[in-house]
């Protein structure tokens, strides 16, 4: 199985099958950007790699970077060294998060951990119920790699490890459910990793949630989900109170 952070950064370049295909390839690309796994700096794949990954027409493409351009997300370079490149740094990334948490009502935000819940909490349950000794260990191992004194880097080792947790359950479509959510939502879900006792709360509950699936615990793992889920949702209403 991949690890977590390629199978994150898989998802953010999988096929795009939803109408509006530029809309489609720029939000894919955005939320990635502003989730920190693309890197500031970081150069992404060309043109023509990017219309293959994505399924997408060249000029898609194309017009999917020009909006990202105009909204300061990339920036664009020619010649043989160039190529489009990420431009958005960490004051710019918090204050577009925090945009999104005040345009969003109360319901909105409480909606979003519901929604985690349906997916991801079903997948770690089924993932108690299915993954083997060798996965769980695996699991675990993916786990201490991940570096939460880092907010990027915990930000992109909790994606993954959520998508690994759901990729476990077996199911095709909930792990399709799971990318789409996480490409969405997945940067205010995980907003609250800017704090660094969230950080430690976030790590202290995935070791649970690890252990559970370890442990063959569908209860349990469900459980874990559902009290991050909640965590993060008061963490965003409190904020959003702080910010209005």
């Amino acid at each position: 199985m991949e690890q977590p952070a390629t199978l994150a950064r898989s998802a953010v370049f999988a096929p795009i099958d939803e109408l509006g295909r530029t809309e489609a390839v720029t939000a894919r690309l955005e939320e990635a950007i502003v989730l920190g796994m693309l890197h500031p700096g970081e150069r992404l794949p060309a043109e023509s790699r990017l219309a293959e990954r994505f399924g997408v027409a060249p000029a898609t493409v194309r017009e999917a970077l020009a909006d990202l351009r105009e909204r300061r997300l990339v920036t664009t370079q020619r010649g043989r060294r160039g190529g489009s490149f990420v431009t958005l740094d960490d004051a710019d990334r918090v204050a577009a998060m925090e945009d999104r948490i005040v345009a969003l009502s109360s319901a909105e935000l409480a909606d979003l951990g519901v929604h985690a819940v349906a997916i991801a909490g079903t997948g770690a349950a089924l993932a108690a119920e299915e993954a083997s000794a060798f996965e769980a260990a695996a699991l675990a191992r993916d786990l201490v790699g991940i570096d939460f004194d880092d907010e990027l880097a915990a930000r992109r080792g909790i994606g993954g490890l959520h998508l690994q947790v759901v990729a476990l359950s077996r199911s095709v479509r909930l792990v399709r459910e799971q990318v789409r959510f996480q490409h969405a939502d997945g940067p205010l879900l995980w907003a609250s990793l800017h704090d660094a006792d969230e950080r430690a709360a976030a790590r202290a509950g995935a070791e649970l949630l690890v252990g559970a699936i370890r442990d063959g615990d569908a209860g349990g793992a469900r459980a874990q989900v559902e009290a991050a889920c909640d965590r993060t949702v008061r963490w965003l209403l409190e904020a959003k109170r702080r910010l209005a």
